[in-house]
């Protein structure tokens, strides 16, 4: 008897149907084609088991099953649970009849229990658009499906559950969440808080600077100045997540497994911080069957780089195309995928090997052009994707001491997402472009016009300062980020000569 019974396939972060046809007849051989990978050809003995230790038997017959379309990689154990369940239905040791209306997904242990799997979001989105009236799953992964409406999900512990279920009994009761109630109830919780961090008043104005207009940013100070713990809080100043936003980042995170359990949908800002010891593919993405890499799951949120030049130089030469597309083109010789990646990049480091140069009261050690080859680590083109560089000063023991909180991310948050707002009206008919950041040359033109006074500072200040030609663009971004902060139409002197300060490594006498 052929039945056909339906999964799903995760390619990229979108989903495509499987259907999965189990022809159950005379002789005795299992054969398992459509291209399946090592986990699902392995899943024979995993099924086996799970249905002798539930009460059910492994037909003692010919087995074809083949996964269509069968020019698509099949990959991993999820594959358990509509496999068992074809083959059963094509056996008739179950009823059919249902079998066409739901999507079945899961990893099934010896004894029948179901594991949890990945990539379920886009699986139950692809679901919906196609149709399907339910999805089957594991019930650690319900709620995380269950954020798509008008879709049944129905989560079961075990493999005789989802029998029973199929068998025509109403055992399983769908999960149900009210999305938005669940979004908008978490999307401020936040442990972080700009209140926490004392001093550091014109970094705190730096980073607020840098969240208004998606601003890349760089921190170089000494150890202990608290770039790691002012970057970490900059998720508390960002724009609170849309729920379009969240959506596209859960996806990306549901690909990978890295959607905490009982989690419907993220409500913060991700903040992904990799280690200097990182990969290239671990980085931009990719393998041979290829998964997001950090940049991808730092999407709509900050990807922060500590000690940038301990990074290996491969590793962040790979970022410079990604920084400016917002987004990540993996290609292998017979597909290609497609990543979002639009993030803002915060990095930090030490301004020389020791650590000291220009410090207030330490006296750097290390030898004559010894700072300036530290920082040629970090390439010109890197740098050049860079906004805004700051210089970070250790914060004196008297401010330490004081029992005075400073402003909470709740007030300069508000003050960002009003330039947001000023931006998004600004862009309404620039598609791609939603903050000052990705501006190209023809826009700078054309919302950044300065008056006689402003082009001759910003001409003095790149004589002077030695600041390189590739600086003057991202001054004028960021001059009009800052005038947007102060809802000023125009972007006046004084926000020229603060977007200037912050281009500290241009500056040719900058490490000797």
């Amino acid at each position: 008897m052929l039945v056909k019974i339906f999964g799903s396939a995760v390619f990229g972060i979108d989903a495509t149907t499987i259907t999965i046809e189990v022809d159950v007849t005379t002789g005795i051989k299992f054969l398992l084609v459509g291209l399946p990978d090592s986990a699902v050809k392995e899943s024979q003995q995993r099924i086996e088991s799970a249905l002798r230790l539930n009460g059910y038997k492994w037909p003692k017959r010919k087995i074809i099953i083949n996964m269509a379309p069968a020019d698509i990689r099949k990959e991993g154990s999820a594959y358990d649970l509509p496999l068992a369940a074809g083959v059963l239905a094509a056996s008739k040791q179950i009823d059919d009849s249902r079998l066409a209306k739901y999507i079945l997904m899961g990893e099934l242990s010896l004894d029948g229990t179901l594991q949890p799997i990945k990539g379920v979001l886009p699986i139950a989105i692809n679901a919906r658009k196609e149709g399907f009236e339910g999805f089957i799953l594991p019930r650690q992964n319900a709620r995380e499906a269950a954020v798509v409406d008008t879709l049944k999900v129905y989560g079961a512990e075990n493999i005789t559950e989802v029998i029973d279920f199929l068998n025509g009994a109403d055992n399983l009761e769908p999960t149900v969440i009210d999305t938005r109630a669940e979004f908008y109830a978490q999307v401020n919780n936040n442990p972080l808080d700009f209140s926490d961090v004392k001093g550091q008043e014109n970094v705190k104005r730096a980073l607020e600077i840098a969240a208004a207009g998606s601003h890349n940013i760089i921190l170089v100070g000494p150890p202990g100045s608290g770039k790691t713990m002012l970057a970490k809080r900059i998720p508390t100043i960002l724009p609170p997540f849309s729920l379009k936003e969240a959506l596209e980042t859960t996806k990306i995170h549901s690909v990978v497994g890295k959607i905490e359990k009982e989690t419907s949908l993220m409500t913060r800002r991700p903040f992904r911080s990799p280690h200097h010891t990182i990969s290239d593919v671990a980085l931009v993405g990719g393998g041979n069957y290829p998964q997001p890499g950090e940049i991808s799951l730092a999407h709509n949120g900050v990807l922060f780089l500590d000690e940038l030049p301990e990074f290996k130089r491969t590793v962040l030469e790979v970022m410079r195309q990604p920084l400016e597309d917002r987004n990540i083109t993996i290609s292998r010789a017979k597909f290609s995928v497609e990543y979002p990646a639009s993030f803002m990049l915060v990095a930090s480091m030490n301004p020389c090997p020791c650590g000291y140069y220009n410090h207030p009261t330490k006296e750097c050690v290390c030898a004559p052009g010894v700072v300036q080859k530290y920082l040629n680590k970090i390439s010109g083109p890197l740098l050049d994707r860079i906004d805004i560089h700051l210089e970070v000063v250790p914060v004196p023991f008297k401010k330490l001491s004081e029992m005075e909180s400073s402003e909470n991310s709740e007030a300069v948050r508000t003050r960002v997402i009003q330039a947001r707002k000023i931006q998004e009206e600004r862009f309404k008919d620039h598609k791609g472009v939603y903050a000052n950041a990705q501006m190209n040359s023809k826009q700078i033109r054309e919302f950044v016009q300065l008056d006689e006074e402003g082009n001759e500072l910003i001409k003095n200040a790149m004589d002077r300062l030695g600041l390189s030609a590739r600086a003057y663009d991202r001054i004028l971004k960021v001059s009009r980020t800052i005038a947007d902060l102060e809802a000023s139409e125009k972007v006046e002197i004084h926000h020229l000569s603060e977007a200037i300060h912050y281009r500290s490594l241009d500056r040719e006498n900058w490490g000797g």
